[in-house]
């Protein structure tokens, strides 16, 4: 499924690619066709539409159909050189080549919405994920200087008359470190919205791994 992504080109360039192939091919096509008939050409001119159409956008492709279609009804089809179609048999090719091509085209763009869903549907369930692990990650580090400065207050509340002074700064300097890591964390926690708001950018550096 994979190949039916559409690669990151400009739609000029997708229209300058996909003529200059159909061009080529019916240049090269037209000096062998002696050799090799003109309803080989026709699989020739096709598969280039099927691989243009795993590669581009749907409208420079479908132009592309159309137009191979009409190249091969005029320089191969008897009588050569117009629109005319000699006989019964190759006025059916004809319709069958124009319509495979479309079908073609339109199926390979229906498998790549389908793909697009697949892997967006993908990645919001790994966003999910990553979102509830991060989550159950920050509630276990906020629980826990929160649970030290709770209880530091609960001691130095209930036993304030009998606690040593020593022992109260103790208990200071457990509230002190709790508070410090709390606002840490509500700081990753800022960082990551800012980020994740487009705010913020990663600024990329050489680092020395061995430091």
């Amino acid at each position: 499924m994979r190949l039916f992504k559409v690669r990151k080109y400009s739609i000029t360039s997708q229209f300058a690619v996909s003529l200059g192939l159909i061009t080529v091919i019916a240049v090269s096509s037209y000096f062998s066709v002696d050799v090799i008939g003109y309803r080989v050409v026709a699989l020739i001119l096709l598969m280039a539409v099927s691989l243009l159409a795993m590669l581009f956008d749907i409208f420079p492709v479908l132009v592309t159909a159309v137009l191979s279609a009409l190249v091969w009804n005029y320089f191969f089809i008897p009588p050569t050189f117009t629109f005319h179609v000699g006989t019964p048999e190759d006025l059916l090719m004809f319709l069958m080549y124009f319509i495979i091509a479309l079908i073609n085209v339109v199926l390979t763009k229906e498998i790549r919405e389908y793909e697009k869903k697949s892997r967006d549907k993908e990645e919001r369930e790994k966003a999910i994920r990553l979102y509830n692990t991060v989550l159950n990650s920050l509630s276990h580090e906020l629980r826990t200087p929160l649970s030290t400065i709770i209880g530091a207050v609960d001691t130095i509340r209930d036993n304030e008359g009998r606690l040593s002074r020593e022992s109260r700064d103790v208990l200071y300097d457990e509230i002190e470190v709790a508070q410090s890591r709390l606002n840490r964390q509500v700081e990753n926690l800022l960082n990551m919205s800012r980020l994740e708001a487009g705010v913020l950018q990663p600024h990329y550096d050489w680092c020395d791994v061995n430091v």
